[in-house]
């Protein structure tokens, strides 16, 4: 590993190129069902197998999806786009090139805004997906014998959305990843899901001098499937260019592999150029004209982003933290909005979810929609503590059984006898028996220790099994004391 002094040697440049599989019900050209998880190559069609004299017809959802996300990333929506074909050989590749677009993509020019900082989106293209290799059998170090051809996935929608070399670490490439995965996710247009591959990226790294203002070569990374991966891969990757020039070398343009396993990165191919592909026009599609009120129809009906919601948030007293942590989870959040759509007090309904709440979803690994809790029945308990109908801790108590059973808390509240004690009287009844029982304490209390009072409201809270209104105990016990 690269020691920091001889990091600060180097400026770091990162590109991020993402690809989202678009959740349609068929696939980009061909009537193929678009799903995940089928028996392989039950999910293909003659279209997809590239049959000859097949011809492909574009899903116009695509494009709607597609002008979606460019909108989404603050993009240009190009009044006309078209396809290319795009000339490689894969062997899950069926018709021996891949339908993409070149110079004339669906979304440029756009950006996102995180953390203080402006990435740019140089462009997002609508294209094919390949299919999938299955590598299988045993062969030494190789790790397989065999491979195995899996078409399922060939032909899936994909939007390529290629950043601009803007970002300057492992943790800004990990922050726009994750808030892009955020945007695709809220607006609908794919479940980025990075461990079954519906969302995957590719890196693009390489290192200068401080100071200077030309980018050094660049190696792609492929084949990184997780946040921390990515992370992980960027710093090895860091390290390897760093001791290639300082040992005199330099670094070749290629693409790389990342094995999360041995923590490394290894040469996979010489990195391709635009030109290696001998892009040309597809002659099958004709180029499309995306009007003007096409564009603002959809602009009409997108939904709010997370930048949005996380500001929606903060303005309702949330931390920029809390506000932060709930937009990640988007379960939470829809469940948060339901809530606070139920008349319910912001502030309680955000203690309960990133306390109580979020320490039993993380202990039994699930989300808010495994359990059986409803916006309505967090609502009814916190309508239930603002009435003084129950402390604020027993309401810490019944949202377990809650979360477990579903039972609403009024009914828990009832059945269990939980009801906050309010008179005066009774309270004041248990707090002298408090005081009674614990002189020294008093006497502590009314020489100076007055964080003594914590104790006593302890006390009384264990005597009432935490029914007390703790309002009404505070002054009380103060009353009672000084009084003495």
């Amino acid at each position: 590993m690269v020691d920091q002094e001889l990091r600060d040697k180097y400026e770091v440049v990162i590109g991020l190129e993402v690809h989202a599989q678009l959740k349609t019900k068929s696939k980009i050209f061909a009537p193929d069902k678009n799903e995940f998880g089928q028996e392989p190559n039950t999910l293909t069609s003659p279209i997809t197998l590239g049959m000859p004299g097949v011809l492909p017809v574009l899903n116009k959802e695509c494009v709607n999806m597609g002008i979606l996300t460019g909108l989404a990333l603050n993009c240009e929506i190009p009044a006309r786009c078209k396809f290319d074909r795009k000339q490689y050989f894969y062997p899950d590749l069926p018709k021996g090139y891949q339908i993409s677009q070149y110079d004339e993509p669906i979304c440029v020019n756009g950006y996102l805004d995180i953390k203080g900082k402006r990435i740019g989106i140089t462009r997002a293209h609508l294209e094919e997906d390949a299919g999938k290799l299955v590598h299988a059998g045993a062969d030494g170090l190789a790790g397989s014998s065999y491979s195995l051809v899996d078409l399922n996935r060939a032909g899936t929608p994909l939007l390529e959305i290629v950043s601009e070399p803007d970002m300057r670490s492992s943790e800004e490439a990990r922050n726009y990843m994750e808030e892009l995965r955020n945007i695709v996710r809220y607006i609908g247009v794919c479940d980025g899901n990075l461990e079954e591959g519906s969302m995957r990226c590719d890196a693009n790294i390489s290192i200068m001098p401080k100071g200077s203002k030309e980018f050094g070569t660049r190696a792609e990374i492929k084949n990184v499937n997780s946040f921390s991966a990515l992370q992980r891969a960027i710093e090895y990757e860091i390290d390897r260019q760093i001791d290639i020039v300082e040992e005199g070398g330099q670094v070749v343009q290629e693409t790389r592999l990342w094995d999360d396993n041995s923590r490394e990165t290894r040469s996979m191919r010489g990195k391709e150029d635009a030109h290696d592909y001998r892009y040309f026009p597809e002659p099958d599609l004709m180029p499309l004209e995306i009007s003007r009120e096409w564009v603002e129809k959809i602009r009409s009906e997108m939904p709010e982003l997370p930048s949005q919601k996380r500001a929606r948030y903060q303005s309702l007293g949330l931390s920029e933290y809390d506000a932060s942590v709930i937009v990640e989870q988007m379960g939470l959040a829809l469940f948060f909005d339901k809530v606070l759509e139920l008349g319910a007090n912001p502030k309680i309904a955000v203690n309960f979810i990133m306390g109580e709440i979020a320490a039993y979803l993380k202990e039994d690994h699930i989300e808010i929609t495994d359990t059986k809790l409803t916006p309505e029945n967090l609502a009814e308990l916190i309508s239930l503590i603002e009435k003084n109908t129950i402390s604020n801790n027993i309401g810490k108590q019944i949202i377990i059984d809650m979360l477990k059973d579903g039972t609403k808390a009024s009914v828990i509240v009832e059945q269990k006898g939980l009801s906050q004690i309010t008179d005066e009287g009774a309270i004041k009844e248990i707090v002298q028996k408090v005081v009674d029982a614990n002189p020294a304490q008093v006497e502590a209390y009314k020489n100076g220790k007055t964080n003594l009072l914590g104790f006593f409201v302890g006390q009384v809270m264990k005597e009432t099994k935490g029914r007390a209104n703790p309002k009404a105990v505070n002054e009380i016990l103060k009353s009672i004391i000084e009084g003495l």
